[in-house]
């Protein structure tokens, strides 16, 4: 490890932790939705970032990876920077010690934007909520995140993710 790197499980722990932290969640009118500037390139984003977070949600480490590239670098303003290999073993981690608590992921409604990167693919920026159950009661946090999405053999991966606001 270089003195860049941080374990994901730490990485992992810190955005589980920041949701013990409760911030008011976005409510209606929190972000302009403005009209994407390619439908369909929003349409095609829009929906894998569904399908990603439905494997998220579902705790299914297999598929959700799927979703990110080998070269991942996934940034986290508390916990740093982690591979491809250290996001997927703190997923898992994540996963495992959070089987019953209710951990999901959910997108603040209205603030998706996506913009395309040409000859590379596009670039998604959202609120999303994340909770889990402690004590009994859900233990919520809304962050902010921004994700890089490349095309390369007709297939869509996430390469670079950026989760801030913790």
């Amino acid at each position: 490890m270089n003195r860049y790197s941080v374990s994901l499980s730490g990485l992992l722990g810190l955005l589980l932790g920041a949701c013990v932290a409760p911030r008011p969640a976005a409510g209606p009118g929190a972000a302009a939705a403005r009209a994407p500037v390619d439908a369909a390139l929003y349409r095609t984003i829009a929906s894998l970032d569904s399908a990603m977070f439905v494997a998220f949600n579902q705790h299914d480490a297999a598929r959700l990876q799927q979703y990110f590239a080998d070269d991942l670098e996934f940034y986290h303003d508390k916990g740093g920077l982690a591979n491809f290999e250290q996001t997927m073993q703190g997923f898992r981690r994540m996963f495992e010690q959070n089987r019953t608590t209710g951990l999901n992921r959910q997108l603040v409604p209205g603030t998706l934007e996506v913009f395309p990167i040409k000859g590379y693919g596009a670039v998604e920026t959202y609120q999303h909520r994340f909770c889990h159950v402690e004590n009994g009661k859900d233990d919520c946090g809304t962050f902010k995140n921004m994700m890089v999405w490349r095309l390369q053999g007709g297939r869509w991966q996430v390469t670079r993710v950026v989760s801030y606001d913790h």
